[in-house]
Formats: structure tokens, C-alpha cells, sequence
């Protein structure tokens, strides 16, 4: 695919840009609807070899893209904005296509220069730092009020007559940083099961990253138990159970799931998982720094804070340059 020519003047609308994984995604996502402004999802899915190239390297990253990619043509969008390393040379591209017109916003610490970019939203524990970069506490996302209320709404018919605590637990899985073994998720299930026991309703649910294994023995210790277990199949409760949730558990591994769940302004218990790493532990001290979460020590624990507003608070400085 031939780069089109580069357009005068950009159209009011943005551009989400990710390769596809939900992560990434949620996070652009949530940044554009924040917004408010038109946008489309973009996806990228670029081949060898330019996968194996720098990203400022790419002499022209739009013939790199294979099949399941979107089309990139004038008029080019007011923002774009990119996550994730494969988004990268497409930011600056169109950035650069649009003579600097589009404001290039990228989340996430990019691994290059930051005066690439016109704007990085990027997590505090990343302790990325420079007058373009926009710090927030965890990351981007979809959560609102509003799609808080109306999952809830769509969900009650299925998990609303369950006796209170209401108990949303969310199950990441094995990263760079950190392990979810089957002894860890036994662990972690007999926990939950104790939970239930004692007068707990738990809505659980597993993630991609949860894997067969783990999955397989939370469904058999949980088994009985009276527990919600979603675990892929059928429509996905994920916001319902935010929603309709009393107070949340979520694995330590996931900083998309423990922001999303800090945006409920519901009590937020971190399940510790095996290994870790320095950025994560900043990130969940700086969560108990300010009221939000604890660690869960195998009790439910009641306490109050604000929503975390963090998409809200970049979406109103990406505004702000954008002269909205």
C-alpha cells in the first residue's frame, strides 16, 4: 500500500490507532470517546521486515501493512492517537503527511524521543518526564457513569438478586512482569471460595491472559460454590460486573483492569500474583497512597474514595490543544 498525499487541512475528527489487541486498544478508545469528537478505530497489523526495524526507521510504514489493516487516506484527522509500539511509525507518518496539522498523541512510554509527539499520556510509574508529556495514574479507558449504569442495568436480570456484597473479581494472568501458576490460581480460588462461604457473591471473570491452566483449576475450585464464573463464552459482562459490584478483586498483573476498576470509585483489593517488578509495585503504592486500593489479604475491607477521572483529565488537555 502506496502513502496517500498529504492533505491541507485536517478533518475534526480522531483517529484510534492500536494493533488490535484489547488492551491497546480500550486504551485509545477510551481517549477518543473522552474526547468527544468523531473518530474512527484504526488497526495495524505491519509484516516483516520492518517489524524487526526501528520504528523511526520505517521509510514508509504504510506500505508495510498486511491484510486485516485499516486504510490510512486524506482527509487526515485532527488527533490521532496510538498505542503500543506498532502504532508508532503511524503516528508520526500521519503527523507528518498532515505538515504537522494532526496532533500526534501517543499513549504509553513510547521508547523513543518524546519530542516526536505532540502529547504523551503516559502512566506516572513509567517516570517518563518532558514538557509534551502528560504523567496519569494507570491508563486510558472506557470507564464512565454512564456505561457504568447502563451494564448494570443490561446485567441485572442475571446477577442483580444475588445477596450483597456483590463481589467483582477480575482474573489477568501471566506478563512480562508477573506469573499466574495453577498453584497461585488455586490459591487464589480456595481464597475466593472462602468468600463465597461466608456470604460473598462473586461475579468472576478471567481474561486472555488467564490461560487454559489457570482457568481449568478456577473452574474446578470454584465449582459448587454458587459463584458467576465467566469465562469467554457469550456475551461479556466485564462493565455489568463493575457496575453492579460492591467492591472489586483484581490481579496485580493488569494496570488496564486495576485503573478500570479504580473508575468505579468502589473498593479496589489487589490480588498479589507471583514475581512482579519495580513499575508495577510503584503503581500499586501509589494506588494506596491515595485511598483507592489494598491489598487483599483474604477479607473484604469497606472504604471510600473519588472515581479515578484520569481519561477524563487527559481528554480535557488533548481538548485544550486542540482548541475545543
Amino acid at each position: 500500500m502506496s502513502p496517500p498525499a498529504p492533505l491541507e487541512a485536517p478533518s475534526r475528527r480522531v483517529w484510534a490507532i492500536s494493533d488490535g489487541r484489547a488492551g491497546l486498544e480500550a486504551q485509545v478508545v477510551g481517549l477518543a470517546e473522552a474526547l468527544g469528537l468523531p473518530f474512527e478505530v484504526k488497526v495495524v497489523r505491519p509484516g516483516l521486515p520492518w517489524t524487526l526495524m526501528p520504528v523511526t526507521l520505517w521509510p514508509s510504514p504504510f506500505s508495510a501493512l498486511r491484510a486485516g489493516s485499516s486504510r490510512f487516506e486524506p482527509p487526515w484527522p485532527a488527533a490521532v492517537i496510538g498505542c503500543g509500539w506498532r502504532s508508532i511509525p503511524y503516528v508520526l507518518a500521519i503527523k507528518r503527511l498532515s505538515k504537522g496539522r494532526t496532533l500526534a498523541v501517543q499513549t504509553q512510554h513510547p521508547r523513543i524521543a518524546t519530542r516526536l509527539f505532540d502529547i504523551i499520556v503516559a502512566p506516572e510509574h513509567d517516570r517518563l518526564s518532558g514538557p509534551n508529556v502528560f504523567p496519569i495514574l494507570g491508563s486510558p479507558n472506557r470507564v464512565t457513569p454512564q456505561k457504568l449504569a447502563a451494564a448494570a442495568a443490561e446485567w441485572a436480570p442475571v446477577l442483580a438478586d444475588r445477596p450483597s456484597p456483590r463481589v467483582a473479581v477480575l482474573i489477568g494472568g501471566t506478563s512480562k512482569a508477573y506469573r499466574l501458576t495453577a498453584q497461585r490460581m488455586a490459591e487464589i480460588a480456595d481464597q475466593l471460595a472462602a468468600l463465597q462461604a461466608s456470604g460473598a457473591s462473586l461475579m468472576v471473570t478471567t481474561s486472555r491472559r488467564t490461560g487454559p491452566q489457570a482457568t481449568k483449576v478456577l473452574v474446578e475450585r470454584l465449582a459448587g460454590t454458587g459463584a458467576y464464573l465467566w469465562t469467554g463464552q457469550g456475551p461479556n459482562p466485564y462493565f455489568g460486573l463493575l457496575g453492579l459490584a460492591d467492591a472489586i478483586l483484581v490481579t496485580a498483573d493488569s494496570t488496564n483492569m486495576i485503573t478500570e476498576a479504580a473508575a468505579t470509585g468502589k473498593p479496589v483489593h489487589i490480588l498479589p500474583l507471583l514475581r512482579g517488578s519495580m513499575k508495577f509495585g510503584r503503581f500499586h503504592e501509589a494506588l494506596v497512597d491515595r485511598g483507592i486500593a489494598r491489598p487483599f489479604t483474604g477479607r473484604l475491607e469497606k472504604w471510600a474514595y473519588p472515581p479515578l477521572v484520569e481519561t477524563e483529565r487527559a481528554a480535557a488537555f488533548i481538548r485544550s490543544r486542540l482548541d475545543l
